[in-house]
């Protein structure tokens, strides 16, 4: 009877529970993800989605301190107010912009504040959304800031 007993309180001790978040939804006219802001705290983003792959302190605004969902890929740079979203990210997006050709855009962007070879960065409510392009023109990356182009510091 004894042995029974040792025996089960080990092998509950070597269970682990995982954490479960919600499916990730970018709203990219609002600059959010599930409600959450581009503003918001590593705390806040840690608490309301909790299985995150890696979470990075935040110091004085030298580093690039943040909560990182690679299997998503999805980042929140928590430390300079902007997220990141890739092009093999697993949610929702407001707008079907990862894949989209650039000139594809104007009807929901209109035109950019700013124009590159690889990037183009609008001008939001919010403050900027910074779309990347891939050799074939094809959207691969973006990103959601309260900051404006001008303020905006990217980690690399």
């Amino acid at each position: 009877m004894l042995a029974l007993v040792l025996c089960t309180s080990v092998s509950r001790a070597q269970l682990k529970t995982t954490s479960i978040c919600p499916a990730f939804s970018v709203d990219v006219l609002e600059g959010t993800v599930n409600e959450m802001h581009v503003y918001d705290t590593k705390g806040q983003i840690e608490k309301k989605f909790p299985c995150f792959t890696s979470a990075t302190e935040e110091t004085d605004g030298s580093t690039c301190g943040g909560v990182f969902y690679k299997d998503k890929d999805i980042s929140f740079f928590t430390e300079r107010d902007y997220i990141e979203v890739g092009e093999k990210f697993k949610g929702k997006l407001s707008l079907p912009l990862i894949g989209a050709s650039r000139g594809s855009l104007f009807n929901w962007l209109g035109n950019p504040q700013i124009k590159d070879i690889n990037w183009d960065a609008y001008q939001t409510k919010y403050g900027i959304l910074i779309l990347y392009y891939n050799k074939a023109g094809k959207i691969n990356k973006l990103q959601m800031s309260n900051r404006n182009a001008e303020t905006i510091k990217l980690c690399e």
